[in-house]
This record gives C-alpha cells, structure tokens and sequence, in this order.
C-alpha cells in the first residue's frame, strides 16, 4: 500500500512538473542563422576581432541590386544588424577606432561598397541606422568570386593587421584594419 501512495505522488509531481515544460511555447529555428567569426593573430592568442553576423541565403534570388539593392544602408547580413568587437584599438583606414563593440553597416554598390562602424549596438536591420552615430567609414572595391549560397564573413592575416572579408552571390569585399 505504502509502495502505491508513493508511486502516485511521485507520479502526480512528474506530471505536474512536466506540464509547465510541454506548455512552453519555443519558436522554430531562425532561417538566417546567426554565426560568429573571430580573427586571432596567433593560434592560441586571445581574439583581436569577433564579428557576430545573420547568414542569409541566396536560395536562387538576385542579391545585390535587388533584394540587397544598391546605394542603401544595409544590415550586412540577416535580421539584427552586423556586430563587430575589437578587443584592442585598430584603424580602418587612417581612421582610429578605440577598442569596443560596435554595428558594422554597409553601403553596397556595383563597383565598390562604403563600410560603417557606428556605435549604436543591438538593433535590428538597418531601419534605425543613425549617421551621427558613424565612428568611421571606408569605401572598398568590389571584387567578382564564384557563387557563395550562405552570406559569409573571414578573415585574412595582413601584415599589418587582418583584412575581413564579406562575401555573397558572386561578389565579395576586403575591410583593411590595421592595428
């Protein structure tokens, strides 16, 4: 008899428990994943740059000059804006950039895009994009790559400093900083 109360209540509180959790409504998985991308100027060093980015597909559709179009402030990727840290002071250009977390947009174009570090951080797209927030901007050509599906972003060791690289559809593009 012990045996059966015991079972019940036991019974009786993994039900209660478990409806809470069944209950609980988790939404599906984001069709833009998000990703992260670090430069490290040594295997084991700490990271100098961690950029953390939405990553779009192609899925057969005309990127840029459509769905991406030309002359417009761009996200530079899928849902929130672009992230970037720097975990030291660096320079984009002649243009110095203290340490910090900040929202990379962009400006693409056919020939060549205009970079933006700003420093509004944790916004979604580029719909509230604020100029007077710029920390620097940088204008970099275009360069034509075989097709790439998911919108990606890599780095490349320079001597001084990293190059990231932002590719997608057929197109890519080099940022310069140096530290």
């Amino acid at each position: 008899m012990k045996k059966h109360i015991l079972f019940t209540g036991f019974l009786i509180i993994t039900l209660l428990f478990s409806v809470d959790v069944a209950a609980q409504k988790f939404s599906d998985i984001d069709k833009s994943p998000h990703d992260i991308s670090y430069y490290k100027a040594k295997r084991n060093a700490p990271p100098v740059v961690k950029v953390v980015y939405g990553r779009p597909q192609k899925k057969g559709r005309s990127i840029f000059g459509s769905l991406v179009p030309y002359g417009k402030v761009w996200r530079t990727g899928a849902n929130e804006a672009t992230e970037v840290t720097f975990f030291k002071d660096v320079k984009l250009g002649d243009q110095e950039i203290k340490a910090g977390t900040y929202t990379l947009f962009t400006i693409p174009n056919k020939s060549s895009w205009t970079i933006i570090i700003n420093s509004d951080t944790d916004v979604w797209g580029s719909y509230y994009y604020d100029q007077e927030k710029d920390i620097a901007r940088l204008d970099v050509p275009v360069k034509k790559v075989d097709a790439i599906e998911y919108f990606s972003i890599a780095f490349t060791k320079e001597t001084d400093g990293t190059r990231m690289i932002l590719a997608w559809d057929n197109i890519s593009v080099a940022i310069p900083f140096s530290f």
